[in-house]
């Protein structure tokens, strides 16, 4: 699994200042999300350059806008499913972020749709419904390189962690829970080969302060990230560190 900083960081930069300009009119289901997260997941996915992106969410939020931008940075083809009641709402969303053209949007049973999709690079899934168990179960992985964001998780809820024992006899699997905030666990499968050295610019924060990109101080303030790949085994580990470390 390749890491793309350059991808990385513009996906990033592009969702940072797209849901800015959305945080202080949409409803709370934009203004409550930790902050910074939307932002993370677009640079996961655009730096793990996923060519298969599906999102099953239960309501409108700014993880498709990030998730759009990540697709449009990596020419994936992004399928969101959502309920028909939210689809209105997404669409004009996308539409006035300039990203409709990117996203697939997909209304009904998900378990249904999701038979019409096989080897996925990059899932993100609400568990605010109660049948999460059973989509995380369903989703068709590329077995080579795959991420799986379930987000959402309330108390002691498990995400994809707690389903793929079966897996792991086969290919490496690896999760972490609240990589940033709470709610969110990120399962990693199959093992990092390279990064790319060369648009990487050092090891750290998405290569972006190492390469002299201007980012805003709101989106660096409270919090970093970090991305470390191990030579030995290859494996990509991602923290989240104190603005004052």
């Amino acid at each position: 699994m390749e890491w793309s900083a350059t991808s990385a960081t513009k996906a990033y930069l592009e969702t940072l200042q797209l849901c800015n300009n959305y945080q202080n009119k949409r409803s709370d289901s934009w203004k409550t999300r930790e902050p910074g997260s939307n932002e993370f997941i677009s640079a996961l996915a655009a730096g793990t350059k996923s060519k298969l992106i599906v999102e099953i969410k239960s309501s409108v939020s700014p993880s498709t806008i990030a998730l759009a931008t990540a697709a449009k940075h990596t020419g994936a083809r992004f399928v969101c499913i959502l309920p028909e009641a939210a689809l209105p709402e997404a669409k004009k969303d996308t539409k006035d972020s300039g990203l409709i053209d990117v996203v697939e949007f997909k209304t009904g049973d998900p378990t249904e749709i999701l038979q019409n999709y096989e080897k996925i690079d990059f899932s993100l899934v609400d568990c605010k419904n109660d049948h999460y168990p059973k989509l995380l179960k369903m989703i068709n992985l590329n077995p080579e390189k795959a991420v799986v964001v379930a987000d959402n998780l309330a108390g002691d809820k498990e995400g994809l962690g707690g389903y793929v024992t079966g897996m792991k006899n086969k290919v490496p699997v690896r999760s972490m829970k609240h990589p940033i905030g709470k709610g969110m666990e990120i399962t990693t499968i199959g093992r990092t080969v390279k990064s790319e050295r060369r648009d990487q610019g050092g090891k750290g924060h998405f290569g972006a302060e190492r390469r002299g990109i201007p980012m805003k101080k709101t989106a660096i303030a409270k919090s970093k990230w970090i991305v470390k790949v191990d030579e030995e085994s290859g494996e990509e580990h991602i923290f989240r560190l104190p603005r004052s470390l």
